[in-house]
């Protein structure tokens, strides 16, 4: 049986993956948390908690389930406490990509992180059309990536991954650079940053007096329609009236070079500051 140690167990990814892990019968969790908020809601899940030094000394994998700017302070305590061949897996490639994982070449860093569930999708349980993050009702993808360690290793993180983020359609194996440009390029630099302004033109809409109500069904319909139509789910092209419109704002609202985010130099001063943001602030 393999032994897991989950690093931060009782916070927010950590409880999702205790729930997901805590039953299964080809591991055996050890769960280490040392707030007292964690360790409360370990308790309601009948969990208990392991002293962080026992734990590392017994696991074959260690799963951390904290924040991306503590990982590289946390990992330089621990992983020389860990034993030779043991698997560190990581759930964001912030901190493997940016070089401040302990250098150590007889251990494993794995790393997967969750698609999230699809926006067009099959679900009809009401549950999981609203397990929004995934990891609960909804089935989703996973990406992984075996950032160092022998070959073998990679089935056994994936193994891994596709319990902690079950219920898992599909898992992708990438590297770790490719994560990175998904995450944060494409997703955070790119789609968060293009939603929240999607966000502040609907809430100018409504200070311009446009009703609240009508604002929100006539914005949410139509972002909906048009990712349908842009990523060929409607199987029909949008109009000639809207490509017109897009084509002429497209140039007031994006600059021209915009794709740099996508170079790998951009990528990783973005990554560099996500893993150091505890320093940064």
């Amino acid at each position: 049986m393999t032994t897991v140690a989950l690093m931060g167990a009782g916070g927010k990814m950590g409880l999702r993956i205790t729930r997901n892990i805590k039953d299964h019968p080809a591991y055996n969790t050890l769960y280490v948390e040392v707030s007292e908020a964690g360790k409360a809601e370990l308790a309601e899940l009948g969990v208990p908690v392991t002293p962080q030094d026992k734990a590392l000394a017994r696991a074959d994998v260690v799963i951390l389930a904290l924040p991306d700017a503590l990982i590289g302070k946390i990992c330089t305590e621990i992983v020389p406490e860990l034993k030779r061949g043991a698997m560190v897996m990581g759930l964001d490639p912030a901190a493997a990509y940016a070089g401040v994982l302990p250098k150590r070449q007889d251990i494993t860093y794995f790393i997967s992180h969750p698609c999230h569930p699809p926006l067009f999708h099959e679900e009809t349980d009401p549950e999981a059309r609203h397990d929004w993050f995934g990891g609960v009702k909804a089935k989703q993808g996973i990406v992984c990536s075996l950032h160092q360690g022998p070959e073998k290793d990679y089935n056994k993180g994936e193994a891994i991954a596709r319990i902690i983020f079950a219920p898992v359609a599909r898992a992708h194996r990438v590297t770790t650079e490719q994560m990175a440009i998904l995450e944060p390029a494409l997703v955070e630099t790119l789609v968060l940053t293009s939603t929240m302004i999607m966000q502040e033109g609907m809430e100018e809409v409504i200070r311009m007096g446009v009703p609240e109500p009508a604002v929100r069904d006539f914005f949410f319909g139509h972002v909906r329609i048009a990712l349908a139509l842009t990523f060929d789910f409607a199987g029909a092209p949008a109009s000639d009236g809207a490509k017109l419109a897009a084509s002429r704002a497209r140039e007031q609202i994006f600059k021209p070079d915009w794709k740099k985010i996508f170079k790998i130099e951009n990528v990783q001063k973005s990554v560099r500051e996500i893993a150091h943001a505890a320093s940064v602030n």
